[in-house]
């Protein structure tokens, strides 16, 4: 069964899932007008402004994503990502020191490995290894809609994917440290 999902419902699904939740990300940029301006602040290389937009406008995610891993669930998140990294993934570096600090365990995957691997060609986050919110985007990188699948052929398709890219996928500090000289601190990240 597949059924569009709001956002408030899926936000729930961070507090209801019991053991994990996983994304897989395949585009080289997002396309998200919240982050507009933690964007510029970024490519102006306004850090005391992105670090103010960012405390802000993250928190309420932090908090979500700490209290589940702080219960002992587990969030993972593969980045597939074309090497050297564009700006937006240098944006995406530079932040995700603070969800590392909230507990989520990000990992990228140099595109030319990936493919290799047959993974999805979709987006999608992954919980409890049972269902799935799929989340298609346009050609400007703009979200489509939430897609709730549970069928049980698909969902075993993306676990599938899950595990030989998060297999192959090189944790945040190393990548970081690869392409920035170091895990970049974005305090209230």
């Amino acid at each position: 069964m597949t059924q569009l999902v709001t956002g408030e419902d899926f936000l729930s699904l961070f507090t209801r899932f019991q053991h994990t939740a996983f994304r897989l990300e395949l585009r080289d940029r997002y396309n998200v007008p919240a982050e507009r301006e933690r964007w510029e602040a970024f490519l102006s290389g306004d850090t005391a402004e992105l670090e103010r937009l960012n405390a802000e406008q993250r928190a309420a995610w932090m908090r979500m994503i700490g209290a589940s891993t702080s219960a002992g669930k587990r969030v993972e998140r593969v980045r597939v990502v074309t090497e050297p990294p564009p700006d937006y993934i240098r944006f995406e570096l530079t932040l995700n020191a603070g969800n590392a600090e909230a507990g989520e365990d990000i990992r990228y995957l140099p595109r030319d490995q990936a493919a290799e691997l047959d993974l999805p060609g979709v987006d999608y986050w992954l919980f409890d290894s049972r269902f799935a919110v799929v989340l298609p985007f346009d050609d400007d990188d703009v979200l489509l809609d939430m897609e709730l699948m549970d069928d049980p052929a698909s969902v075993v398709a993306l676990n599938a994917a899950r595990d030989a890219a998060w297999h192959h996928a090189i944790p945040y500090p190393i990548y970081a440290e690869k392409w920035t000289g170091g895990a970049q601190r974005t305090p209230g990240a």
